[in-house]
């Protein structure tokens, strides 16, 4: 398996793999992390989810597995859109799934919407389970980029759809200059601020800077399997769309 630059970029320290403190970093930031995050998008992270969707819509998904759900914003957005028998949010932290159960139980879809503990790169799911895989700025917080992504290959039925949402560096001047002062600066600044845990929001614009992104991610999903890899971006580059299919 390839290594890629977001995974050696960790929250704390070098001496713990990366997916015991990514566990760790969400379940101190989860009751902030819905503001932060919809704070630090500028809320523009509801449209990039309504884009994601959009594309799964035609599929008419029944049975969906969002990886990296954290607190299940795209799995309530989904279930609202896609109308799914069954949605299973999948995440290493605990907290963030918290918050998620919490969320789903007040929308009043907890017959639709589940929450299981996993680690991406190793699912305990049987393969060809489900109709669409998603995951929404999660993929960069794997240890093992490659494997996840096989993963999330070996559980999709064939005929199923990917859908990734990830953060991107934008590529073009200003807007290249401008957001790599926001994420340098302003990022860390707001997230100090509003959760209080500092290594989080200097992981955040450090592993954006570094996650797989257009061509190279393209490729990545064609070698684990995926047909009719594409990449598309958002916003200027700041967020970019990857489907595929199996």
């Amino acid at each position: 398996m390839s290594s890629f630059g977001s995974e050696k970029v960790l929250p704390y320290n070098q001496k713990e793999h990366k997916g015991i403190q990514v566990r760790r970093m969400f379940d101190a930031i989860a009751g902030k992390y819905d503001l932060l995050n919809h704070t630090l998008s500028f809320g523009f992270d509801k449209g990039w989810r309504r884009k994601g969707i959009a594309f799964l819509r035609p599929f008419a998904p029944k049975q969906i597995l969002d990886i990296a759900t954290g607190t299940g914003d795209l799995a309530i957005s989904m279930q609202r859109t896609l109308a799914a028998d069954r949605i299973i949010g999948a995440d290493i932290s605990e907290g963030m799934m918290q918050v998620g159960r919490e969320k789903v139980a007040k929308a009043g879809l907890q017959s639709h919407i589940f929450f299981e503990q996993q680690d991406c790169t190793a699912l305990t799911y049987e393969e060809n389970s489900f109709d669409a895989v998603t995951a929404a700025f999660g993929v960069r917080n794997f240890e093992h980029i490659e494997q996840g992504l096989s993963e999330m290959y070996r559980v999709l039925k064939p005929g199923g759809h990917l859908m990734i949402l990830e953060l991107s560096m934008p590529e073009h001047f200003p807007m290249k200059q401008l957001y790599s002062i926001y994420s340098k600066v302003v990022i860390p600044y707001i997230g100090r601020f509003i959760s209080k845990e500092k290594e989080a929001y200097s992981y955040l614009p450090a592993s954006i800077k570094v996650v797989p992104q257009g061509k190279v991610m393209e490729d990545l999903l064609s070698r684990v399997g995926f047909k009719e890899a594409k990449a598309r971006t958002f916003t200027f580059g700041i967020c970019s769309l990857y489907t595929g299919s199996k």
